[in-house]
């Protein structure tokens, strides 16, 4: 037995001076010190209890002792569990009350609200706030700079990442060594990845984009991370001229063609421009490489897959596809209702096969069985088409998922917070197309009462209590009752229609 992910991603490093982080105030973290710092805090994980396959929930800002902790659940076999940091109390709990983690950490703010929580499934609370300091990282001074790495079977839990369904209910997906390491493996030969590469790193290390695409392939190739921590356009223009990657959503570049200072003299270092977590405008690719001469290289993943298909890096990038599968994976096309495989130019579920695809759904076994065909192949729910080329369109999707900038919203956890008020007798909530964000959702009600802008004041508080702000629809409208069809559903694609 080994442990592939400390081997393949952290070990060739132990010696390494080159810089792995470079930070917004321009200090710079070697890939010796980095190891060095995730090894004493997986000393002081081990010290306080850890073991391997105990559960990390992870709810901090983005720095490079967040970053650490990852490194630190490689170490110590333990499964890496990061959150939203914008999630409500209410959100928390649940993953708090689904997971039943040894560990919670999270800044002094948040502890307070989450001592009752943590005590009820017997969690420590440790706290790291904005700028390093805290329980976790008390006196990591005292502990050596090495820790062993635990043995870990390619099959074992190395993170479990939420995501949701349109019921609302999240789930949690469980990801072994063996799906991240086996896509970072692709990924950096598709795109070349290499040591000579400098990535802007400007996205969250709370989801697979962030965490698994641009750290882990950072880690494998040698490569050094602009590691900026929130989204600044300043930054991310002030970092493209001495850098050669950017991986981004597509509101990263709808706001960077905003801005007059993108050009092709500012971008002549770069070489790849990546877009993923949402669809990606034509429109965007069209103008962003009439702008700079480059076009941006879209793929195609999600939380229980990491990735599946990439345009080319040699060869013609397609505007609106997600491009060809990794060549350690299999994607087919197939028919709702019998599963049967369909030919190309058909349009049908997209279900997918291979080294990515996760374990399961934590908890859920009759969930995992439901998504799962007896061959092996995961049904992910989105709708797609391959054209003559072979390159895949994600033309939509089966049920009404929202992402906006790159997060998922999932519509009936906004309609349940919403049909909660009493005043309130049904509501949908669609997503709407958006300049910036893509998609962007709005919220369409009905309610028993005649004086809307006090039943509007109560919804948006009750909304903005429960849920994170991403969440929170763009616009409310009222009317007399939702279009419905025959068969009393209600017709979500009129309404889209309507209030696009």
């Amino acid at each position: 037995m080994s442990n592939i992910l400390y081997e393949a991603l952290l070990e060739p490093h132990l010696n390494n001076d080159k810089v792995f982080l470079v930070h917004d105030d321009n200090s710079h973290t070697t890939y010796r010190e980095f190891l060095e710092l995730a090894s004493t805090v997986a000393h002081q994980l081990s010290e306080i209890g850890i073991q391997p396959d105990d559960k990390l929930i992870v709810k901090a800002s983005k720095s490079k002792y967040s970053l650490a902790l990852y490194a630190a659940s490689i170490l110590t076999g333990s499964i890496y569990i990061p959150l939203n940091t914008t999630y409500t109390l209410v959100e928390t709990e649940y993953f708090i009350k689904d997971a039943k983690p040894l560990f919670i950490i999270c800044d002094d703010s948040s502890a307070k609200e989450l001592e009752e929580i943590s005590s009820s499934v017997d969690a420590k609370i440790l706290i790291l706030n904005d700028d390093g300091s805290g329980s976790l990282t008390n006196d990591l001074d005292l502990f050596p700079n090495y820790f062993k790495a635990v043995d870990r079977n390619a099959n074992d839990l190395a993170s479990l990442l939420y995501t949701s369904g349109t019921t609302g209910q999240s789930k949690g997906a469980m990801l072994t060594q063996e799906n991240l390491l086996s896509n970072s493996q692709s990924l950096c030969l598709l795109w070349k990845i290499n040591e000579k590469d400098i990535l802007i790193h400007a996205l969250p290390i709370f989801h697979t984009h962030g965490l698994f695409v641009a750290v882990n392939t950072s880690l494998l190739s040698g490569a050094t991370i602009r590691f900026i921590k929130n989204f600044n356009l300043d930054l991310i223009i002030e970092a493209i001229p001495s850098s050669t990657i950017l991986m981004g959503v597509p509101t990263f570049y709808t706001r960077l063609l905003k801005d007059n200072r993108l050009n092709s003299e500012l971008t002549k270092n770069m070489r790849l421009f990546i877009s993923g977590s949402a669809p990606l405008m034509t429109e965007t690719h069209i103008e962003f490489e009439k702008i700079t001469g480059h076009q941006i290289l879209e793929r195609y993943g999600m939380t229980e897959t990491n990735m599946n298909s990439s345009n080319p890096y040699n060869g013609i990038r397609k505007p609106g596809t997600v491009g060809l599968p990794l060549n350690d994976i299999d994607i087919i096309i197939t028919n709702l209702d019998t599963g049967d495989i369909l030919n190309q130019g058909e349009v049908g579920m997209i279900e997918i096969k291979g080294p990515n695809i996760f374990k399961g759904y934590f908890n859920m076994p009759e969930k995992t069985k439901k998504e799962f065909r007896p061959n092996g192949y995961f049904i992910t729910g989105d709708m797609g088409i391959f054209d003559e080329d072979g390159y895949l369109t994600i033309v939509g999707r089966e049920k009404d998922l929202i992402i906006s900038g790159g997060y998922n919203i999932y519509p009936k956890e906004i309609e349940d917070t919403i049909n909660e008020l009493g005043e309130v007798l049904e509501c949908a909530v669609v997503g709407v197309p958006n300049e910036d964000l893509g998609e962007v959702p709005i919220a369409v009600i009905v309610t028993s009462s005649r004086k809307k802008e006090k039943d509007l004041e109560n919804i948006k508080k009750n909304i903005q209590l429960k849920l994170a702000k991403f969440k929170n629809p763009h616009s409310y409208f009222f009317i007399d009752e939702l279009p419905r069809n025959t068969m009393g559903k209600v017709q979500k694609n009129k309404l889209r229609d309507d209030y696009s």
